[in-house]
């Protein structure tokens, strides 16, 4: 399967009153047309932040792009015109973010956010992308659509205007869509109808990139997990494989801490202190201070994300392949 984008050594940072805050350190990662790939972690690892700066969405100052390329269709986004850039957000790459408050206009009723969408990509007529719109928020679950096209922002509840912005996300239909926590207002119900939605999407070469928590999640939507901790990326694999016998102690915690159904379940196991502060990364793994099978050389030196066989990546030193 032929990769859509590729992240190449993408490294993000931010200026503070504290200092330089390094929120995503030399990450490499693809997507391949048609495939869902999660990428998990716990908040502050770096997930959100990775998305954004595919399109160039991060605030500067105080962010920055210090490194890297993103190749979308063998085009690096970081370095084309912003006028270009513009064409590519929403009809071809889209995003789905996790507080929607932060991409719709309080100012602007919702019919005015969904056919500025259409009218800016494509040529149609008003009547034709009034229809368009109502038709998505139907997709979404919205059953008084005709009524939510006249309403602003502020007079919709926070599930409602998630539904909204992946109605806005979604009719496009991109190549690419990077989905940010997007059911976290939704009720179960509604969260299993958007997923599908987007299932349904990806019949052809469109791909998904679902950031999230749950790995529950993760298991029905994706095809590969990239698990990322304190900036940088630290295992990669398959779905399958990885749940089956993940590589990194970091990811066996993560599937450790999720709650099960069955009978003689033991109590959860938290993963015990905090992720190091940005500002002052430790010199050797990240994760030593909270890994139970940490020794000396965790400590001392920086484990680089080693190349495993069937693919797989693991940047842990009980994972160094024999020389």
């Amino acid at each position: 399967m032929a990769d859509l984008v590729t992240i190449e050594n993408l490294t993000v940072s931010f200026d503070t009153d504290e200092g330089r805050l390094k929120a995503v350190d030399d990450v490499s990662l693809s997507i391949r047309k048609g495939e869902a790939l999660g990428l998990v972690g716990e908040s502050g690892c770096g997930k959100s932040v990775t998305a954004m700066s595919m399109l160039r969405l991060i605030p500067a100052p105080p962010g920055r792009i210090e490194a890297g390329r993103v190749l979308f269709r063998g085009r690096d986004l970081l370095s084309m015109p912003l006028d270009e850039l513009r064409g590519i957000r929403g009809e071809k790459i889209s995003m789905i973010f996790q507080e929607p408050m932060t991409a719709l206009s309080p100012l602007h009723r919702i019919g005015r956010q969904l056919t500025e969408t259409l009218h800016l990509h494509r040529q149609v007529a008003d009547a034709a992308a009034r229809r368009t719109a109502e038709e998505w928020l139907r997709k979404v679950g919205i059953a008084d659509a005709h009524e939510v096209l006249y309403a602003y922002p502020f007079q919709l509840s926070g599930g409602m205007r998630q539904r909204v912005m992946i109605a806005m996300a979604l009719m496009l239909g991109p190549d690419l869509i990077m989905a940010d926590e997007p059911t976290t207002a939704l009720d179960v119900t509604i969260q299993a109808q958007i997923f599908e939605l987007m299932n349904a999407m990806r019949t052809g070469e469109t791909a998904l990139l679902l950031i999230t928590h749950d790995m529950g999640v993760i298991w029905e939507m994706c095809d590969r997990v990239a698990v990322m901790y304190a900036s940088e990326l630290v295992e990669l694999a398959v779905k399958a494989e990885l749940f089956a016998r993940p590589l990194h102690p970091y990811t066996e915690a993560l599937l450790d801490s999720m709650p099960s159904l069955a009978a003689g379940q033991p109590r959860l196991k938290a993963i015990k202190g905090q992720v190091p502060s940005p500002l002052a990364y430790p010199a050797g793994c990240r994760f030593a201070e909270r890994c139970p099978r940490a020794f000396d050389r965790c400590r001392r030196e920086h484990p680089p994300l080693y190349e495993l066989p069937g693919g797989r990546r693991s940047a842990c030193f009980l994972r160094e392949p024999a020389p």
